[in-house]
């Protein structure tokens, strides 16, 4: 196990304004570059924090470091009754998610019959930095966070942030990258990261060193304990963590303290 003691995260190696011209550069192809990336794992992972958020209609739930969407778009069509809205510091980020419009339409398949798809909702999106977010302190039920809490040059500046903005008995929902649980899964998991995604990035990006810091970013990340440690010092109790696709990602939840 890591260290409790919340370092500053990899994403400190650059300025905060380094960071987010990173993400504004890679914007175009960034949904689909981790679908190839993950092996077509990333939605799946997104569906799976969205449940473990058990949003209710009438919650007021925010999801930070949202880049294009794609778990905000997720939350809404669990709860089309709450209030959803996505922060990102990076305007191409949020371009892209205001584009993609309120959630996934609605599936179709062969004898199925055609019927009219009613408009989707509108997702507010705002510019929003994770350290200092425009919202009054207590005042929403639900924060996640899905792959942007390791970019955050402090993340337990970050978490505590996070826990500002929750009302007492609000739940916070993490999905991260981790730590493989499985000896055999980890070795391959780590070659893949060092030799194979690289080649790939030159290839599908236009910005392969952005991947590679995103390798980098990965191996440097605490374990599952480590991160729970984090939170619980942050001041978030019934800390617990599910592990998905061996490990590779996990699900934190906790809840604010009062």
């Amino acid at each position: 196990m890591m260290s409790s003691q919340p370092p500053p995260a990899p994403a400190a190696q650059r300025t905060a304004e380094g960071v987010r011209r990173m993400f504004d550069r890679v914007a175009p192809r960034y949904d689909l570059a981790n679908s190839v990336f993950s092996l077509g794992q990333d939605r799946g992972w997104r569906q799976a924090a969205a449940r473990a958020t058990r949003l209710a209609g009438g919650e007021v739930a925010v999801d930070v470091a949202c880049g294009t969407g794609a778990l905000t778009r997720e939350l809404a069509a669990a709860a089309p009754a709450a209030l959803v809205v996505g922060f990102d510091f990076s305007r191409e980020m949020l371009l892209r998610a205001r584009s993609a419009g309120g959630g996934p339409s609605a599936p179709t398949g062969r004898g199925t019959p055609v019927l009219p798809v009613p408009p989707r909702p509108s997702i507010p999106y705002a510019v929003g930095d994770a350290l200092q977010l425009p919202l009054r302190d207590g005042s929403v039920d639900l924060v996640t966070i899905a792959f942007g809490l390791r970019n955050l040059p402090e993340p337990g500046q970050g978490l505590l942030e996070l826990r500002r903005v929750l009302r007492p008995g609000g739940r916070l929902v993490v999905c991260e990258f981790s730590q493989p649980v499985v000896p055999l899964l980890r070795g391959v998991y780590r070659r893949y990261l060092t030799r194979l995604m690289p080649v790939a990035a030159r290839r599908l990006t236009s910005d392969p060193e952005a991947y590679q810091y995103l390798a980098r970013s990965i191996g440097a990340w605490p374990d599952q304990p480590g991160l729970a440690a984090w939170m619980q010092q942050a001041g978030f109790t019934g800390v617990a963590w599910r592990d998905l696709t061996g490990g590779i990602v996990a699900l934190h939840r906790g809840m604010a303290g009062p």
